[in-house]
């Protein structure tokens, strides 16, 4: 079923306070009013996918009209995350069906991929270099779904709960998984499933998602302690930087095209570039208080992110 809604984008734009030459443009967009989006993807039609987790359907954004398509998931749907495949289709960590959830772009046929044993707390998927489909349940567990057989396994997180935000390198041949309740980042073995913790230096630091960038450096959001992580799994080495403001809270993650690294910080209600050859931070303060910005995504040119507080979508031109 498909239902299409005509919505119309804000028309606020406002520019941040950088040269002219290099300044970037941000512009939000409305989505369907209760549907409290969780995570972006961009879509390979050149749209943007966004879970609506309190309204159970994965929508379409067009962004030169702001045109909304919504697809319903099925009975019970709660999406979280979503990411866009191999196959260009969008996957969804579904944590009201207790399933990873894949949805043809050009059809809307909606496939469920049903997690066996207990309720995993769905959050973020990636895919390593087989196709394969990792996902991450903060109850404790982490797994994968074969999409070719239609086989789901489930893992025991080695530390319990908190598996959270998780990413494969550019190539595909490594993955790691952030634990936010753990405060430590672990590989995943590619063959035998099996995951090994690695420790941030600072304790109890929230590490909550990760991502990234074009070397396969792994870059952590630390929710409890403000900061970004670097981790080099080449040769063990951490960095770490405290996020601007009195009271940071680093939630998301995203590394662009340029190795910009993008963090949605709850302290200060705004998105924050972090150049990691300055060291230096650039904020986007959202307009609006209460975004609620939880996750980040992008494409060349475009760092995208969902307003969970808000019923809306942002987008940073760069």
């Amino acid at each position: 079923m498909r239902t299409l809604l005509r919505l119309l984008a804000l028309s606020a734009l406002w520019l941040t306070a950088v040269p002219a030459a290099a300044q970037p443009v941000v512009q939000e967009y409305s989505v369907p009013a209760g549907s409290h989006p969780h995570d972006v993807a961009p879509a390979v039609d050149g749209g943007v996918w966004f879970t609506a987790q309190a309204a159970g359907y994965l929508g379409w954004l067009d962004s030169n009209t702001g045109e909304v398509r919504q697809i319903p998931l099925g009975q019970r749907s709660a999406p979280h995350g979503v990411i866009v495949g191999p196959d260009g289709a969008p996957w969804i960590t579904d944590g009201g069906q207790n399933a990873i959830v894949r949805v043809d772009p050009r059809t809307d046929e909606v496939r469920v991929f049903p997690l066996p044993g207990r309720n995993a707390n769905l959050n973020t998927a990636t895919f390593d270099r087989n196709g394969v489909l990792w996902f991450t349940g903060q109850s404790g567990v982490y797994g994968r779904v074969d999409p070719t057989s239609g086989d789901v396994q489930v893992f025991d997180a080695p530390r319990g709960p908190g598996a959270y935000g998780i990413i494969a390198t550019p190539d595909g041949s490594r993955v790691f998984y952030a634990s936010l309740a753990g405060s430590h980042i672990a590989e995943i073995n590619l063959e035998n499933g099996q995951a090994t913790p690695v420790d941030p230096p600072t304790p109890n630091q929230g590490a909550r998602r990760v991502w990234t960038d074009s070397r396969g450096v792994i870059w952590v959001s630390e929710w409890n302690a403000g900061q970004v992580g670097r981790y080099d799994p080449f040769t063990g080495e951490w960095s770490e930087w405290k996020l601007p403001g009195n009271d940071p809270h680093a939630y998301a993650v995203y590394v662009d095209e340029q190795d910009g690294v993008w963090l949605s910080d709850w302290g200060t209600n705004a998105l924050v570039h972090f150049d990691p050859g300055t060291q230096s931070f650039q904020p986007f303060v959202m307009p609006l208080n209460h975004a609620d910005i939880r996750q980040i995504n992008g494409r060349a040119g475009e760092v995208w992110a969902a307003k969970s507080g808000q019923d809306r979508l942002v987008v940073v031109r760069h």
